[in-house]
């Protein structure tokens, strides 16, 4: 019998772990997905997958974002679960795949889930303050 799709919730977290496993122990993405499907028990789906590679894949630019709204912590400072985090995220804010609203929603639940409440805190306040610069842009067009 043929098990249920992932939820989105679960593909996320999924997303998540591998991309905080790539920056702990620099395995290459395939074998951490291949990992992902022994450990959890299903392959991952394709939100998980399009994520994780959309992350790699833009890395550069979405720290040169998070850096410029990580006021007064360097991003090389943050912990690699917090970085991972404000990523995917804000790689799913750019995509517009997901809601701006629910990207940020479901960051903050996953690092306090995973983290702490501090952490909860920092990311709400990095990924809203690219929300509201980026409504201020739309509003200038």
């Amino acid at each position: 019998m043929a098990r249920p799709p992932v939820s989105r919730k679960q593909a996320r977290r999924d997303a998540l772990f591998v991309l905080y496993q790539r920056e702990v122990t620099d395995l290459p993405v395939e074998r951490l997905l291949e990992n992902l499907g022994r450990d959890q028990g299903h392959a991952p789906d394709g939100f998980t997958e399009r994520v994780v590679a959309g992350v790699v894949d833009d890395q550069e630019q979405l720290d040169e974002t998070l850096a410029a709204h990580c006021r007064n912590w360097p991003l090389a400072r943050l912990a690699p679960l917090e970085r991972s985090t404000l990523r995917l995220a804000l790689f799913e804010m750019q995509c517009e795949e997901t809601p701006t609203e629910v990207a940020i929603a479901e960051a903050v639940r996953l690092i306090k889930r995973y983290a702490s409440a501090e952490a909860g805190a920092l990311v709400n306040g990095v990924l809203g303050a690219i929300q509201k610069e980026r409504e201020g842009d739309a509003e200038q067009q």
